[in-house]
């Protein structure tokens, strides 16, 4: 970690037991995926993170526990989200509806809904989402 430029914080979920299982999971590989809405990025006013990019994932208590690389990122609906994808999510989903009814409760949820701006905010098969995958370069 010494001698390093500064990398932007990679944060999966909220601070809490989600965001430690998913900081566990891309730890120990299993993974290598993961999916946030498009919406987000545009009301945080961020563009879509390059392919290549590197940053520093962020575990609950706010401490960089690696660097991921991005090797994909796609921009699709999220009636459109494979098996592939959803199973490389690590998260246990052995299909897509599962992977889907995890998400949506999510995406659903308070404080999504207030980050969004929309407290009736839901999703559908046209939503977009962006998918991304990347890969455990460092782990500090």
């Amino acid at each position: 970690m010494e001698n390093r430029e500064p990398l932007k914080p990679y944060l999966l979920a909220y601070p809490g037991p989600l965001r430690d299982q998913l900081v566990a999971a891309v730890l120990s590989g299993q993974k290598v995926s993961t999916t946030g809405l498009l919406a987000e990025y545009e009301a945080e006013k961020e563009e879509l993170p390059p392919v290549g990019e590197r940053s520093a994932l962020i575990d609950s208590d706010g401490r960089e526990v690696a660097v991921i690389e991005l090797t994909e990122v796609r921009v699709l609906r999220l009636g459109e989200v494979d098996l592939r994808h959803a199973l490389d999510e690590g998260e246990g989903y052995a299909s897509v509806a599962e992977w889907r009814a995890g998400h949506e409760a999510f995406w659903h949820g308070d404080e999504m809904r207030e980050a969004l701006g929309d407290p009736g905010f839901e999703v559908d098969d046209e939503t977009l989402v962006v998918a991304e995958r990347f890969r455990v370069t460092e782990r500090f």
